[in-house]
């Protein structure tokens, strides 16, 4: 088994700097929305041509589940959204499929029921302890490191016995730029903090964030007694707050916003060779009344934290849940279950 610590070769400032998904997030959905109302040329020319496309995003086809083609599970989408260090050599190699130096320390399944009422974001702690294929137990976020995006994909879609349309990878370095670009976003800080760095201070209640304040509350976890657990919590509050601050006709209806949105996203995230602008302006049709208090978080349950045979910490996985969410989402009945299972 090769340890967290001996597969991450970056420099540690790199590693703080780039670790989420709420940008990608932000892309996907919020332009979506966006561009189902004012879907012109140029928007979409913009989205494709600055995407970066993952050359090789899913596995053989021959370890994939297939895709219902009747009932409600027939209509949802399935994304992945991965957070990446950066979008250098070592993230073209993981989109390729190729083991390199990448580890994916954010992860979100993000389902979108048939009906298209909600968006659904499920996080999955990275330290989950799990079966890689080909590669045995191992914490889920080394997926990335041994075998690139498919490999995450194959392990992700044996967990839950269900098919990923799509898959995109944000380079965080742009969401500060996206922050900005809204004005600020307004977040209610749960509890008052200081980052481990001692560059930023939160206090308990609602606040007005900019970029830089933003990338630190997402990203920090040592000021917490439960670290990733309270981070995944942060972030999926600064998400819903940022789809409220987007999601408004402030910004829908201001085309100079629009088209700041679009150009401030696109050139950070990397989507699979499926998930171009027209494909996009499709997802748009199912969303267009989704809004901020339509989108739905919560982290996959597990039994705590452990620790491996050969002395990792771990999250221990709780196989009981893992299968109940299956059976949520090849019913597409996730909404439901998040409701009956006090997930909300």
């Amino acid at each position: 088994m090769i340890d967290e610590t001996e597969m991450d070769l970056r420099p540690r400032k790199a590693k703080k700097t780039r670790r989420n998904t709420l940008l990608v997030i932000l892309g996907l959905f919020v332009v979506a929305a966006i561009v189902s109302g004012v879907f012109v040329v140029n928007l979409a020319n913009s989205f494709n041509s600055q995407t970066q496309k993952i050359a090789q995003a899913f596995p053989e086809e021959s370890t994939r589940p297939v895709k219902a083609t009747e009932g409600p599970a027939s209509k949802a989408q399935n994304i992945l959204v991965l957070g990446s260090d950066s979008r250098a050599a070592s993230v073209d190699m993981a989109s390729e499929g190729e083991a390199s130096d990448q580890r994916s320390d954010t992860m979100m399944w993000v389902h979108i029921p048939g009906d298209g009422k909600n968006i659904v974001m499920m996080s999955i702690m990275r330290d989950t302890w799990v079966d890689i294929p080909g590669h045995g137990q191992a914490k889920i976020n080394a997926a990335m490191a041994y075998g690139g995006v498919p490999l995450v994909v194959q392990t992700l879609e044996g967990l839950f016995k269900s098919r990923l349309d799509h898959v995109a990878i944000v380079d965080f370095e742009g969401f500060k730029a996206i922050t900005d670009s809204l004005g600020g976003v307004k977040v209610n800080v749960p509890m008052a903090f200081t980052t481990g760095n001692k560059q930023h201070t939160f206090n308990a209640g609602p606040q007005v964030l900019n970029g830089d304040q933003a990338l630190a509350f997402v990203r920090e976890r040592y000021a917490f007694s439960d670290g990733d657990y309270q981070r995944v919590r942060n972030q999926q509050l600064f998400l819903k707050s940022v789809m409220n601050t987007a999601l408004t006709p402030a910004t829908l209806t201001n085309p100079g916003k629009i088209s700041d949105l679009v150009s401030q996203v696109s050139p950070f995230v990397s989507v699979d060779e499926g998930l171009d602008a027209a494909a996009m302006a499709s997802m748009a049709v199912s969303l267009r009344d989704v809004r901020g208090s339509n989108v739905l978080s919560f982290t996959l349950p597990n039994l705590g934290t452990g620790t491996s045979a050969d002395g990792q910490s771990i999250v221990i996985k709780d196989d009981a849940a893992i299968a109940a969410i299956a059976d949520a989402l090849a019913s597409d009945t996730l909404v439901l279950h998040m409701d009956n299972n006090g997930l909300r």
